[in-house]
């Protein structure tokens, strides 16, 4: 079986697109089942809302770990979930000063390495929640709003 071209990766979700969240409905039906996968690597910050996934510097090996789902598009979805999810997370390809940057990275899903595409918060916002983010513990957004909702 040969990889799916570049432009045709699945997609890594961390927050509000992940089963059982406000944003999930944009992807439902659309999609192949969710599977779980981790995105090594990676600080998962705590924000208005919605968590941000942020890059750790060159220079700061992050040994952190953000856990979330892989979506792969059913057949003739893909550019209408990609278009999509773009206008969602803000993203315009190739433009400056995107809140959200979409980056092919390798998460690890079932026990092997695969390539998808993942929303991390763009420099600018990146930098502000290096300097005075909170950063979500165990790096799972999902676990963290359900240990937060009263009883």
């Amino acid at each position: 079986m040969t990889p799916p071209p570049p432009s045709r990766l699945p997609f890594f979700v961390y927050g509000t697109l992940r089963p059982g969240q406000a944003n999930h409905l944009l992807v439902e039906g659309r999609t192949a089942p969710p599977r779980p996968a981790v995105l090594p690597g990676v600080l998962l910050y705590d924000g208005p809302g919605y968590p941000y996934a942020v890059a750790a510097p060159a220079t700061e090996p992050v040994t952190d770990t953000v856990h979330g789902e892989l979506l792969d598009a059913l057949p003739g979805q893909y550019d209408t979930v990609l278009a999509d999810l773009d206008r969602l997370e803000d993203h315009v390809p190739g433009a400056r000063g995107n809140l959200y940057e979409r980056l092919a990275v390798r998460v690890v899903c079932e026990g092997q390495g695969r390539d998808a595409w993942v929303y991390l918060a763009g420099e600018e916002l990146a930098r502000t929640l290096r300097a005075s983010g909170r950063i979500i513990p165990g790096g799972d957004w999902v676990r963290a709003q359900r240990a937060h909702r009263p009883s």
